[in-house]
């Protein structure tokens, strides 16, 4: 008996298991989630900082090299382009230096990728420059203004002073109210949002809501990518001819700025439009030296660093701006503000631009770490790369940053140049804290049109992917129009339209593709058990008395009426017709019979009109192979097929159904009380479907004889 005891007690606890309801179940997974253990803290803190488990393992010796190269060349790429974006987020360069040097460090601390590069980003910036615009224009600034703005002093302070006939706004922040100029506003309105993209992100991650990136197909993202890279090159062109012309409020923004544009283009300022032709062109020729030789450079040339060095030497000595009125950087402070709260007051103005915001550079980033982990051989956990992300945002909004995601281009740099771990996202952290420590201030006399080449010049890869759209259309022409649908609407639209038309868009042609799929008759193919569609092969066996026919996709309310007629053009029978034939074959016998009579012919006559047609076919077999799913009108569909095809002596099979249909069909009693008939109405193949028509018109036969 003490042998068979555990046994017993476990036998028990099996069955008390078993018979604990819903709600015990539910209090159970509650108590587990709660519980708090010292290493269940270790646990959870471990997987909130990944850092904790990778750093202690760092192979000194094998990754510092390439990490220190990596995010040294990284950082020299950031610098330029942190100052040059902030011309799309209309924000002042050194607010695209703290948002660089911030999201480099808590990405380290809390990325799951060794390789990503989170920060600056062309796209994101123009999303927020487009609601910083909109924001500061409706708060009565004027965004042709070039002059010194109110803003955030280096003692944590607001300046009040106010340059020019800008105008001030009442704003609260840290819990008191303040006047605040167009520059502090405008980082007010950008931290505010970046804030509520990375609250949104961090939900995102809580609630699971990943899957929403599936619904982002890649030749959607591509072609907002590529509509956003026209609306970058419109809104920086002004600057490359020296223009002052705001920034356009609304949709229409490319063509509206290109007619203000040339409305315009007796002001060009020559030096600005001769030093952008100089920079284009040098920068362009570093580009494409570089991919010609990239397999013999082992780093990337410094090419936009070197421009803006020199441009800003050649800017201070030549007095560009006092003496041909070129446009500036400006003073650019060193050190670091003090941080503030974002603006609770201006978050309700800007929830809803956040959304695509959020959504955008968590897609971006969790795709860029999932491609190169695969390429590298590690796994990246994307619940706790939307959590890093969102961090990556909500932290530097009170270090007045704005809204950041991993960028490609950045991310390719650091793979080529050696990059191992997030370490170096420390050297470039670095790289960037000397610049703002030291050299920002000699970034002074750096003309606008300058950045605004930097920026043009990155587009590059973006817009030659006007080339690959000969190859899509071969490829595929529906994710060809999905490319080009989504590029007009984000280029002719607006970015955040462009956005919703792409995604909307793309989802509708996977409705219409399985709102109206392919329907194939299948033959056999000679001296094998294996059918293939009559239409797309050659020399294939048409089944005598049988029809065999394929649904390749899943039958549903939207498509359970396209099925119908594509059964009944596929096999030359509809049932309610031929059944109404019959009726009126018969009605007509009977009239017949009657006058007949009369003349003694009745069996003759009615022997004739009573001979009806019958089909060539004894069995339909459904291939249903391709059916994924059926929902209860496609189920109700089929079942009506059944009935009616069998009133006019057809038997339909099914074949190959996968377990959720035979499932679907089990409930809705299609196989009859107790699954009778399930044996005699699905097969594992199209083969075993065949061979059991055959017997059963073969015994069917020998009966009537």
């Amino acid at each position: 008996m003490a042998d068979c005891r555990p046994a017993e007690v476990e036998h028990l606890e099996r069955r008390v298991r078993r018979r604990r309801g819903p709600k015990d179940v539910i209090v159970s997974k509650l108590s587990r989630s709660l519980s708090c253990s010292t290493a269940r803290l270790k646990r959870t803190l471990a997987g909130f900082f990944p850092v904790v488990k990778w750093l202690p393992k760092y192979r000194l010796k094998e990754y510092a090299w390439g990490d220190a190269m990596s995010g040294l060349i990284v950082g020299i790429i950031l610098v330029p382009q942190a100052i040059a974006y902030c011309l799309l987020a209309g924000l002042e360069p050194i607010y695209g230096l703290y948002t660089s040097f911030f999201a480099n460090i808590i990405y380290f601390l809390m990325g799951t990728s060794r390789h990503v590069s989170v920060g600056i980003f062309s796209l994101m910036s123009l999303m927020v420059g487009q609601v910083v615009d909109r924001e500061v224009y409706l708060a009565g600034f004027d965004l042709n203004e070039e002059g010194e703005h109110a803003g955030l002093s280096l003692d944590g302070g607001w300046n009040g002073t106010v340059v020019s006939n800008a105008s001030v706004v009442n704003l609260t922040l840290g819990g008191y109210s303040m006047e605040c100029g167009k520059e502090c506003y405008a980082i007010s309105i950008a931290a505010s949002l970046t804030f509520l993209a990375g609250v949104y992100q961090v939900l995102m991650a809580v609630f699971r809501l990943g899957f929403v990136s599936v619904y982002l197909s890649s030749p959607m993202l591509d072609g907002f990518a590529t509509g956003a890279s026209f609306t970058i090159l419109t809104v920086q062109a002004k600057y490359l001819l020296g223009l002052k012309i705001p920034r356009h409020q609304g949709y229409g923004t490319v063509v509206v700025t290109w007619i203000n544009i040339f409305k315009n283009i007796h002001k060009t300022n020559f030096c600005d439009m001769i030093t952008s032709a100089i920079c284009i062109s040098v920068l362009v020729a570093g580009k494409e030296l570089q991919e010609r030789y990239k397999s013999r450079l082992k780093i990337p040339l410094p090419t936009e660093l070197v421009v803006v060095a020199v441009a800003t030497v050649v800017s201070h000595f030549a007095d560009l701006s006092g003496r041909y009125s070129s446009s500036i950087s400006g003073a650019i402070p060193t050190g670091f503000i003090p941080p503030k709260v974002p603006s609770f007051e201006l978050m309700p103005r800007v929830a809803l631009d956040a959304i695509p915001l959020a959504v955008i550079s968590f897609a971006f980033t969790v795709s860029l770490s999932e491609m190169f982990a695969k390429k590298h051989g590690y796994s990246v956990r994307a619940n706790q790369e939307m959590i890093a992300i969102g961090f990556c945002n909500i932290i530097p909004s009170f270090f007045h940053c704005f809204t950041t995601s991993a960028a490609l281009a950045k991310t390719m740099v650091k793979d080529s140049t050696g990059c191992q771990t997030q370490v170096s996202s420390l050297v470039s952290a670095f790289v960037i804290l000397l610049v703002l420590l030291i050299f920002a201030p000699f970034f002074y006399s750096l003309q606008k049109c300058v950045l605004a080449c930097i920026i043009i010049v990155s587009l590059r890869g973006a817009l030659r992917k006007f080339r690959d759209v000969p190859e899509l259309w071969r490829m595929n022409n529906v994710d060809a129009v999905i490319w080009m649908v989504t590029v007009s609407a984000s280029a002719l639209i607006s970015v955040e339209i462009g956005l919703l038309v792409g995604v909307v868009f793309s989802m509708l042609c996977v409705v219409v593709r399985t709102q109206n799929p392919k329907v194939a008759l299948l033959g056999q193919i000679q001296d094998t058990s294996h059918y293939e569609d009559l239409g797309e092969y050659d020399n294939l066996l048409v089944v005598p008395k049988v029809k065999i026919l394929r649904f390749q996709a899943p039958l549903y309310y939207a498509n359970k009426d396209f099925f119908l007629k594509s059964l009944y053009k596929a096999v030359g029978l509809e049932p309610l017709l031929e059944v109404a034939k019959r009726r009126k074959a018969e009605k007509q016998a009977k009239d017949q019979a009657k006058q007949a009579k009369s003349l003694d012919s009745i069996n003759g006559n009615a022997a004739t009109v009573l001979v009806f047609r019958e089909p060539d076919f004894h069995t339909i077999i459904l291939d249903c192979s391709s059916m994924p799913f059926i929902d209860t009108p496609g189920m109700m569909t089929l079942k009506m097929v059944m009935k009616d095809y069998k009133g006019v002596g057809v038997r339909v099979l099914l074949a190959c159904c996968n377990p959720p249909v035979i499932d679907a069909l089990k409930r809705g009693s299609v196989f009859g009380p107790g699954h009778k008939e399930m044996d005699s109405l699905t097969f594992h193949s199209v083969h075993g479907a065949i061979l059991f028509a055959h017997d059963s018109e073969e015994a069917v036969c020998e009966m009537g004889v």
